[in-house]
């Protein structure tokens, strides 16, 4: 298997296994491509264990690394998904959150691995494109969320 020229690598403490499937089971243009068992014990870990998994989410190349709990996800890393309306954008939001994920301010929430996903309707990225008085519509509106609500996006760039 071929490895793209440019992968990111996401640190998972044991599961990067389940991760991708959960991503490939959710998002388009995803999967999972290649699992690596481990040829020798290494930390938080032994011979024989998934070391890494090879997959892909939303067409992006990446390797999951179980490397144990010494290093976490944070917010400073997040895979922004852009959606076409409330439907897809509640379907993404649910699947996350629905999993053992959390809810979070301004249309981001974390999965329950810890990885961080901003589900963003192109309304909302069309409204900050615009600037002005229409992105500063659409922002205060987004302040107020978790999740974010289309229509209102919508009225706030309508003003």
């Amino acid at each position: 298997m071929t490895t793209a020229k440019s992968t990111i690598c996401l640190w998972y403490d044991s599961d990067a296994e389940g991760a991708a499937n959960f991503y490939a089971k959710t998002f388009p243009d995803s999967s999972v491509d290649a699992v690596h068992k481990a040829p020798g014990d290494f930390p938080g870990g032994t011979k024989g264990q998934v070391l890494t998994v090879q997959f892909t989410v939303l067409g992006i190349p990446c390797i999951g690394l179980n490397g144990g709990p010494v290093f976490t996800h944070s917010e400073a890393f997040s895979f922004q998904v852009a959606t076409d309306d409330q439907a897809e954008t509640d379907r993404y939001w649910e699947a996350i959150v629905g999993n053992g994920g959390q809810e979070s301010a301004c249309g981001w929430c974390k999965d329950r691995w810890g990885l961080n996903w901003q589900i963003t309707p192109r309304v909302l990225t069309d409204a900050m494109a615009a600037g002005g008085a229409v992105a500063e519509r659409a922002f205060a509106a987004m302040m107020e969320m978790g999740k974010i609500d289309v229509a209102k996006i919508e009225a706030a760039v309508k003003g």
